[in-house]
């Protein structure tokens, strides 16, 4: 990693990180690069997230949520900013990928602002109109329903059987 960091951890989100979560998810919301969270969604959607480490810090989040059988969606990845630029991102989403790969899903879509990053993972850019229906059911909560100005990106996994 860039800074010379000497110790990067991946592990499930625990109850414990949801307040680090949402202080971190909703900081980037706050400056226009995600949506927010409320504690509520974070605690009820606790299984779906990882948490990144560095050096026994909280450094980071991203979640896989699952939203049918052949579809699944990464959500609120954020790192803390002193530990942006070291590959934290890639490193989250490369574990959100393998659980998605271990639960044998096909497909994983994000809505983002962050379309470079997305590219680099290997998401290519979709028309929002090519999404299933079921992806929508949440946006009538989003503050920006119905003028959603995020970007759809998705991902076909291969060798899924």
């Amino acid at each position: 990693m860039g800074s010379g960091m000497s110790e990067v951890i991946i592990r499930r989100a625990t109850l414990s990180d949801v307040e680090a979560m949402h202080r971190l998810v909703n900081h980037f919301a706050d400056e226009g690069w995600m949506l927010p969270k409320s504690r509520n969604t974070l605690y009820q959607n606790i299984r779906d997230f990882v948490v990144a480490e560095m050096d026994g810090q909280f450094a980071g989040c991203g979640a896989l949520h699952i939203v049918w059988g052949d579809l699944g969606e990464i959500r609120s990845l954020a790192v803390e900013e002193r530990f942006q630029k070291d590959g934290l991102g890639r490193v989250i989403v490369s574990e959100l990928l393998a659980d998605a790969r271990a639960l044998k899903l096909p497909r994983i879509f994000a809505l983002t602002y962050q379309k470079s990053f997305f590219e680099r993972m290997g998401f290519v850019e979709v028309p929002k109109s090519t999404m299933p229906q079921k992806v929508w059911g949440e946006c009538m909560d989003c503050p920006k329903f119905p003028d959603c100005d995020e970007i759809a990106m998705i991902l076909e996994i291969e060798g899924i059987e």
